[in-house]
């Protein structure tokens, strides 16, 4: 067994390809529209679904907003060089919600951006997460 994918629901599709795709480095896998259920699912990675666990972008024709709830905690994508990670990101207009820098109670380095949904991601710094931390 293995997770195959984890799905969020987005309320612009274009808007949140955007992100996933430019801001994260995402490949778009497949996407597919369902018009008598008047939803769209788009799935993106870092890999083939064949081999590493991907994303579903679910957009709800006529849904536009959802309330995230307390249940959610974050996707985490792991990263080689988590300060220029962060700069890029920011430079191209994602919003930068915690700062790179050393976890609590740890010396992980992770920093936490934001989707236009207001889905959190948590990047972590591989090589600070290698050394043992």
């Amino acid at each position: 067994m293995r997770i195959l994918h984890t799905m969020i629901r987005v309320t612009d599709l274009e808007r949140s390809l955007g992100f996933y795709q430019e801001l994260l480095g995402m490949q778009l896998l497949r996407k597919k529209e369902y018009p008598s259920g008047r939803f769209t699912l788009a799935f993106l990675g870092y890999g083939q679904e064949s081999d590493t666990t991907v994303l579903e972008l679910t957009h709800n024709w006529d849904t536009n907003h959802y309330d995230l709830g307390d249940g959610y905690g974050h996707l985490a994508i792991g990263v080689q060089d988590i300060y220029s990670t962060c700069a890029t990101i920011a430079k191209r207009g994602g919003r930068i919600v915690r700062e790179p820098g050393p976890m609590k109670h740890g010396k992980t380095v992770i920093a936490f951006v934001e989707d236009p949904d207001g889905y959190k991601i948590e990047l972590i710094d591989l090589d600070s997460r290698s050394s043992g931390s």
